[in-house]
């Protein structure tokens, strides 16, 4: 009988044992993603290459982690159309960028509640008097649960008295904020797209690896290819992601060598977002209208989807950092294609989301990116100079806290008084979720809301590369070397009232004048 093991690329440890964790997980989807680019640079995918890359990956005859090599190799195809930005074969035509590989989907339990051996089999049976869809029955020396008949109420587990009966909750469904999670008669996970943030917090949850997001690096690497004016906006994250001595200037030279044609700090967008965001919580401050901020696009996903009501009245209508950088990239240079790189999934979807024009036109995560890299077998290196765009204040936008302290750094150079608002930051996709209902139910004391539903804000996102002790060490050295420059002088080089800030491109000539101090 053969060993099943988690979905892990063929890598062993010290005693020939396949890694069987999550970095093992990650490095088998990277490793199909650099193979992919590495097609792709040679101009040289297509069905046929894709086919060999399958046989490449799994040689057989014997299976590496799964039952047989069938299934291995039809994992590897759906990671290939994921890798090519495809949907999955069994999520063809869907608008989600997280999405279900079926034939990786197949390992967890169907049973919510389940008893174990605890059991005592006792006459009293509380577990059976208690289950009111007649679900419980004996079994030979337990009692059973008939999944068929489970409604998951959770009575059975309160009554028993030696606490033998455990709530398996699966790991995706239990890792998902908004209940976007469900599953079908097969177990097999299902992803209600109308709840989904895209948040990505499932995908590194699974331990199967049976869930993932579409991938742009064919099409980034078709347009470099082609001559185009690609050029990479990288989210203020990436400091710290990749250890101390990769600095902006390291970044910057290594994305020129990739092949792009420039680089630019979000954390100049930062800059831009705080800077319309502060005089939006300013007029709401004296309107007694309570606001939320818009740049975590995941929390937006929430708002818009689960709190339509506080989504009209209490956004920012001010763009994201990301959507600010390309916006100012397609007005100076004319027909440029612009990729985010940050640590976000739902990142994706923003930039798919056509109610906000001008937006990237592709992102990719910080895993992706060095999987581009190792197709061109490259690896970041040190280089002199200190590369700064963005304030320390948009720097620190990836941070819990860093939106919020760059709108009141601006109401301050503005010369506001900001000693009596009530500011909420909240981190985590629960936390976010509570402030919205408090906001919904009237009970909200604070003035403005920061929501960043991944814990720790960006840094924490589901693409760090590394611990976030590790992040946080590198990330403070990084940044205690940034200078001083206040927000709004340091925005006085960009072209700010020549393109819109407003999530659906209206240009607001009174807003403008407001932040650029001419009114």
């Amino acid at each position: 009988m053969i060993k099943r093991r988690h979905l892990a690329a063929p890598a062993t440890d010290g005693n020939n044992e396949m890694v069987t964790n999550d970095e093992g997980i990650v490095r088998f989807k990277h490793t199909i993603m650099e193979e992919v680019c590495r097609l792709a640079w040679n101009a040289n995918l297509n069905e046929d290459t894709k086919a060999e890359l399958v046989n490449k990956i799994i040689p057989g005859p014997k299976p590496l982690f799964r039952c047989c090599i069938y299934k291995e190799r039809e994992i590897v195809r759906e990671r290939i159309r994921l890798a090519c930005g495809q949907d999955t074969s069994d999520n063809r035509g869907s608008d989600n960028i997280v999405q279900v590989i079926h034939a990786a989907c197949d390992e967890c339990p169907l049973s919510a509640y389940s008893v174990t051996d605890n059991c005592r089999f006792c006459p009293g049976k509380a577990c059976l008097n208690s289950c009111k869809f007649g679900a419980i029955s004996p079994g030979d020396v337990r009692m059973h649960i008939d999944p068929a008949k489970c409604k998951e109420c959770g009575m059975c587990a309160k009554a028993c008295p030696y606490s033998a009966i455990v709530h398996l909750q699966r790991p995706c469904k239990k890792a998902c904020p908004v209940g976007a999670i469900t599953y079908d008669e097969y177990g097999i996970c299902k992803i209600d797209e109308t709840k989904c943030i895209n948040c990505g917090h499932c995908i590194h949850n699974c331990p199967f690896g049976a869930i993932g997001s579409k991938t742009y690096l064919v099409p980034i690497i078709r347009d470099i290819l082609a001559d185009k004016e690609v050029i990479a906006m990288v989210a203020p994250a990436i400091e710290g992601q990749f250890g101390e001595n990769v600095n902006m200037s390291s970044i910057r030279a290594t994305l020129l060598k990739l092949g792009f044609s420039d680089m630019v700090e979000v954390g100049l967008g930062g800059d831009m977002t705080a800077a319309f965001e502060s005089v939006e919580w300013s007029e709401a401050l004296k309107e007694g209208r309570k606001m939320t901020t818009s740049c975590c696009p995941a929390f937006i996903n929430m708002l818009r989807k689960h709190f339509p009501d506080q989504y009209r009245d209490n956004k920012s209508t001010t763009v994201s950092p990301m959507c600010a950088i390309s916006r100012y990239l397609k007005l100076t240079h004319p027909g440029c294609v612009t990729v985010f790189i940050g640590p976000c999934i739902a990142k994706k979807a923003e930039s798919r989301d056509e109610r906000i024009p001008d937006n990237a036109d592709y992102v990719i995560t910080f895993g992706e990116l060095r999987a581009l890299l190792r197709s061109r077998d490259m690896d970041f290196e040190p280089a002199e100079g200190d590369y700064q765009q963005a304030s320390a204040f948009g720097k620190k936008f990836a941070s819990s806290g860093g939106v919020a302290g760059a709108v009141l750094e601006c109401m301050k150079e503005r010369g506001e008084d900001v000693s009596d608002i009530k500011l909420l930051k909240v981190a985590g996709g629960d936390e976010c979720k509570k402030a919205l209902l408090m906001l919904k139910a009237g009970r909200l004391e604070e003035d403005f809301v920061e929501g960043m539903v991944c814990q720790g804000g960006c840094v924490g996102g589901p693409s760090k590369h590394m611990t976030e002790a590790e992040i946080t060490k590198a990330r403070n050295a990084l940044l205690a070397k940034a200078d001083d420059r206040k927000i709004l002088e340091n925005l006085k080089d960009y072209p700010m009232d020549r393109f819109s800030m407003n999530r659906h491109g209206h240009m607001d000539e009174e807003l403008i004048k407001k932040v650029l101090g001419c009114e």
